[in-house]
This record gives structure tokens, C-alpha cells and sequence, in this order.
């Protein structure tokens, strides 16, 4: 194989370059796992062998995951299951060369960027690779929202090479779903290897209620710790102002709480009016934001004609919200019981 198809790190000081041999991607026990019945395992077409890479022919990757300068000054990190990107010494800057089981904690990805041991030029290759991925083409879309690639066993990576850019992600993404169908995990998905990201919570803080705050707690104890939290409902003050890439979770309790705010709930046509307004704001912000942001937000049209005049008001208000924010984002997709739907212009 080319060495240039997986892309590596480009170093000037030694013009032989120096190869590093991955025998193996695989997790321990490879893909699929013998004997395992999953539908991962059970799609794999061809095996993946347990990871095992060496570099310039001598020189090993440390088993527990680690730093180590190779002989062209080529600065590789592994980052096995379980390694803390806190243990990585910082160095000079970032690594050429990351191999990292991905699929375990995503977010530490984004914890080595925000450390500054991963950059724009860091190659990044995913190791480690089993059933934790449903699919390889789900692989391959995970490992492109998170500016890292996949190469086949026995890939020979040349120092010598530059890394191909990281693609562009849409700016503005739009999830939809019903209740539980696992559309604010899949949002958290889009950002995890981000080294920042500000969670913004439109929701009510729960009181006293049980099922809610235990709602809250599941959601907070997913995001990564270093993440930011707003509590807010000023999403276009946000939109406007912040650099940070947003995660919207949801505009169905933003919604909720601008009607509370309004009156609108057994209030007439001027408060609906107010509602109305917050809402232009809102998608006028949406529309000229510089952020990168990811919204979560309820499909309302898929259920019966609620039963009262509050309930379809508040029904008509998110479903208008929706296409408006829809027709304004770059990437707008359905989820349904886990999978995703993209839903095309």
C-alpha cells in the first residue's frame, strides 16, 4: 500500500523519513470477535488482527500507552483504552503521529487537543477497532466527524508525509427525533473530539421532581468533564457572541420555557405575537452565527392533534421553528431508534 493514502506527519530533519508498521487495528480480540453473535461482528466482511505497530523496525509502542521520539524526531502517541491523556507529556507542541482507540471515550481525542497534543497537523489513526462500532461504513462516519481515519492491517506510515487537512464540518446542524430516540447522543457524538464545546441546557432545573433530575444527572454525567455548561435561554444572545462550538439541548424546553415566559400558555394573540418574536430572533441569530453549532430539537408531527388549544399552539410554534431553523442549516437529519436519517435539501 502507498503510504500516502493513510496520510503521516511530515518531518524535515531526516529525509529518509522513518516507517511505522501497524500489523494490526483491531481491539484484543480483533473484528469480529470469535464466537460473538452481534450484528457488528456479524456485518465485519473481512478481519481485523489485534493492534500491534513498530516503528523504524526496532523501536516498540509502549503497551500501556505513551509517548515516544523517533529517530527523525517524530513525536508518536499511543493512547490505548483506559490511557489518561493527563499521563502524555506536553512537550514541544503537538505530536506528529496519534494512534488511539478511539471508540473508548471519544471525548479524550478533544482532551488531547485541548492539551495542545494534537493539532490541524497531527495525523490521527484510529486503533483498538471491534464491535463497539455498529459497521465499518458507521466507523468511517464517526471517525469523519472526529478528524480521525481508519487504515487496513499492515499499513506502513511514512514520517516523511504530510497529513491531508481535516474536512469541514457543517456549521449549523439540525437533529430531530421523538422521545428517547437518541438524538441527543448522537449530537454529543458530533463534538466529542472538539477540545471545547459549550453544552447549552435550555431545559427547567428539574425542582424537586425525581424522573427529571435523574433525567439531568444521565445527561450531565455522559458530557465530557471539560466541556462548559450554559443554563439559558438567550440562545441568540449566544449564537451571536460565542466562538465556541454549541450544543443545543433542545429547542422543544426552549419552546416551553419562552411560552412560560410569554404568558403564553392561556395567554391570547399578543402573547402568542411574543412568542412569535423571540423566535425570529432566534432563527436570525442561527442564520448569521460564526459558531459551529449542533441543535437538538423534538418532531412534533408524527404524534395525534393534542388535545388542547395550549398543546396544538405550542405543537404549531415548534413544527414553524423547526423548518425555519431547517431551511438555514447546512446538515438537518432524523433520528429513529438510534439510526440516523439524513434528510436532504
Amino acid at each position: 500500500m502507498d503510504p500516502r493514502a493513510a496520510g503521516t506527519p511530515s518531518r524535515a530533519c531526516d529525509p529518509c523519513g522513518v516507517k511505522v508498521l501497524i500489523e494490526g487495528t483491531a481491539g484484543p480480540l480483533g473484528w469480529p470477535v470469535p464466537e460473538c453473535g452481534c450484528a457488528s461482528c456479524a456485518r465485519r466482511p473481512s478481519p481485523r488482527r489485534p493492534f500491534v505497530a513498530v516503528a523504524d523496525g526496532r523501536t516498540p509502542i509502549p503497551p500501556d500507552g505513551g509517548a515516544v521520539v523517533l529517530p527523525d524526531g517524530t513525536r508518536l502517541l499511543y493512547a490505548p483504552a483506559g490511557f489518561d491523556p493527563a499521563d502524555a507529556p506536553a512537550g514541544d507542541g503537538p505530536c506528529d503521529l496519534v494512534l488511539i482507540d478511539v471508540l473508548d471515550r471519544p471525548e479524550r481525542l478533544g482532551e488531547l487537543r485541548r492539551r495542545g497534543l494534537a493539532g490541524e497537523d497531527t495525523v490521527v489513526v484510529a486503533v483498538g477497532i471491534d464491535h463497539r462500532v455498529p459497521s465499518e461504513a458507521e466507523l468511517e462516519r464517526r471517525l469523519a466527524l472526529w478528524g480521525a481515519r481508519a487504515v487496513p492491517d499492515g499499513t506502513v506510515l511514512d514520517t516523511r508525509e504530510a497529513a491531508p487537512a481535516r474536512p469541514p464540518q457543517p456549521r449549523r446542524t439540525l437533529l430531530l427525533g421523538g422521545s428517547r430516540s437518541g438524538k441527543s447522543a448522537e449530537a454529543e457524538l458530533r463534538l466529542l473530539a472538539e477540545p471545547g464545546v459549550v453544552y447549552v441546557a435550555t431545559g427547567p432545573s428539574g425542582g424537586d421532581d425525581p424522573e427529571w433530575l435523574a433525567r439531568v444527572r444521565a445527561h450531565r454525567e455522559r458530557r465530557p468533564a471539560h466541556w462548559e455548561t450554559a443554563e439559558t435561554t438567550d440562545l441568540a444572545g449566544l449564537l451571536r457572541t460565542t466562538r465556541t462550538p454549541l450544543l443545543i439541548d433542545g429547542l422543544g424546553t426552549w419552546i416551553t420555557a419562552v411560552f412560560d415566559e410569554c404568558g403564553a400558555w392561556e395567554g391570547g394573540a399578543a402573547a402568542r405575537e411574543r412568542v412569535e418574536s423571540r423566535c425570529e430572533e432566534l432563527v436570525a441569530a442561527w442564520r448569521q452565527t460564526r459558531s459551529r453549532v449542533v441543535a437538538v430539537s423534538d418532531e412534533v408531527g408524527l404524534g395525534v392533534v393534542p388535545a388542547t388549544s395550549s398543546g396544538r399552539a405550542f405543537r404549531d410554534a415548534l413544527g414553524r421553528l423547526n423548518q425555519r431553523l431547517a431551511a438555514e442549516s447546512e446538515d438537518v437529519a432524523l433520528v429513529v431508534a438510534g439510526r440516523l436519517l439524513p434528510l436532504p435539501i
